[in-house]
């Protein structure tokens, strides 16, 4: 299938600030109150169901605000993540965060061609390799978790799994709602 395939229409667009009901009020408070600011991307449809939204965003503000792995590793898996699943908000928001982060445009290069990058740091090679594992066999092989707990250590390699699994279920939500990039973000090529 390409990319140009899993393109839908707009599903579960923003909502009228009418039409919410007094849990989604609190929940877009919640949201826009914090470091996200704004109820943006995979929010507008998660706020169908604002308590596992409320959940949801606490782990992603942890993932990215507070976690373990430095924050080029972080936004890298994440652009990994956006290219598996042909997400372009994902990648429209996070390339450019990647970038300020310190990932190389090469490396990002790579990325979305789908390669393994060959520039960049030790570790922006081996965090491929894993999201890429993670996503395409469903396992890190040994050889691949003995070398990112080498370099990162435990809670930097758990916090990297749950960014994949996190990142994940966000490309899902929006692939299946129809979630528009946003229309100055940069957009991956349809490869």
């Amino acid at each position: 299938m390409s990319p140009a395939d899993r393109e839908v229409p707009v599903r579960l667009g923003p909502l009228a600030d009418a039409d919410l009901d007094a849990d989604q009020r609190a929940a877009v408070e919640r949201i826009t109150s914090g470091p996200r600011g704004a109820l943006v991307g995979p929010f507008v449809p998660l706020l169908r169901s604002p308590a596992l939204m409320d959940r949801l965003q606490l782990v992603g503000a942890y993932l990215r605000y507070e976690s373990a792995p430095d924050d080029d590793l972080v936004e890298l898996a994440i652009l990994v993540v956006a290219r598996h699943w042909d997400q372009q908000f994902e990648w429209g928001h996070h390339q450019p965060l990647a970038l300020a982060a310190g990932v190389p445009p090469e490396v990002v290069h790579a990325v979305e061609a789908d390669r393994r990058p060959e520039h960049g740091r030790p570790e922006h090679a081996l965090v491929w390799d894993a999201v890429t594992q993670l996503l395409r066999l469903g396992v890190l092989r040994d050889d691949t978790y003995a070398a990112l707990l080498a370099a990162l250590g435990e809670q930097a390699l758990v916090d990297l799994v749950v960014t994949v699994g996190y990142y994940t279920t966000l490309a899902l939500t929006m692939n299946a709602a129809g979630t528009p990039s946003p229309p100055d973000a940069p957009r991956m090529r349809d490869l």
